[in-house]
């Protein structure tokens, strides 16, 4: 046999040898504790004897505590579905659904290499909002009024971030028109906004389907299908109630009125079908609306511009 191979085969059968004789490591994970003692300590502000759900504010202090926590999310019970964002341990929340409501508030706290512990707590709240006047006016004419989308205005449908710092589309501005090849139902759809009493309702009517983009985040517009790019979509249309809040997205009051559409129930939308139901009034006047909203994706706002139904 050639030398050469000899000695490659010995070579590599010594190296078997020494991987051989050597045993395998000891490797130990070490005790993984997970958060323990964790509380929520919730504060209703104003909450008295003679206010057991707070002054009307909607305002709650939340804290939490644990042993062995390294972070924290919190869900606060506002939205059907559980929306964990993360916070320090310390926050208050506002919450704006009017009259007395219930939250469940979920707390998850993390501990080393990814344990978790999670704490639910329930509690009431009295949120009051009264509306400037000349707003409900401008957007219901204090019976009836229906608005459609400004579709010959520039940036009458927006993106940006949301943040509340950012009140512009800054990262897309539609051009006039730019929807209607593609989705003139984002320009047949109309919106009627109705008074009766102290009771509002909307109506989204839809003759050419409604524009969105997939059921899951288009807020449970029922009949929108579970995938799907952005489109006009099969949508018999509803109504629905709604109520006036304080915006609670955090925009300064120098661009934003600070009152809110929040509407009830999925069946009904505006302009776009997004995943809040809370569209943010900026600007209102009798002849114009404009929208802010969370859009489809989380870290998208939404802006929408609209005129009365008889000005298109």
């Amino acid at each position: 046999m050639n030398r050469k191979i000899l000695y490659a085969l010995s070579s590599f059968f010594a190296i078997l040898l020494i991987f051989g004789s050597c045993s395998d490591p000891d490797y130990e994970l070490g005790t993984l504790t997970a958060p323990s003692n964790v509380t929520v300590t919730t504060e209703v502000v104003g909450q008295d004897a003679e206010h057991p759900y707070g002054d009307g504010s909607g305002e709650v202090k939340i804290s939490v505590d644990a042993d062995n926590a390294l972070a924290y999310k919190i869900d606060f019970g506002a939205s059907p579905n559980l929306n964990l964002v993360p916070f320090n341990g310390e926050i208050t929340r506002k919450y704006t659904s009017t009259g007395v409501n219930d939250y469940k508030i979920t707390v998850i706290a993390y501990g080393e290499g990814g344990t978790a512990t999670n704490v639910t707590e329930v509690i009431t709240v009295r949120s009051d909002f009264t509306p400037d006047a000349e707003l409900v006016t401008a957007l219901t004419g204090d019976a009836s009024k229906t608005w459609i989308v400004e579709q010959a205005a520039s940036a009458h449908f927006g993106v940006g971030p949301w943040d509340p710092n950012s009140v512009t589309p800054e990262w897309y501005a539609a051009t006039p028109n730019e929807k209607a090849d593609c989705c003139n139902c984002f320009y047949t759809a109309t919106f009627t906004f109705a008074r009766a009493g102290e009771g509002f309702s909307i109506q989204s009517n839809t003759p050419d389907g409604a524009f969105t983009k997939t059921g899951t985040l288009a807020g449970g517009l029922p009949g929108i299908p579970g995938s799907g790019e952005e489109g006009c979509y099969p949508y018999a249309g509803g109504t629905t109630a709604f109520d006036f809040a304080p915006a609670s997205s955090g925009v300064s009051g120098d661009v934003s009125t600070q009152t809110s559409i929040l509407l009830s129930g999925n069946e009904t939308f505006i302009g776009y079908g997004a995943v809040l139901k809370e569209y943010e009034i900026m600007e209102i006047t009798p002849e114009s609306l404009y929208l802010r909203v969370q859009g489809t994706e989380t870290g998208n706002a939404w802006y929408l511009r609209l005129v009365p139904a008889s000005a298109e």
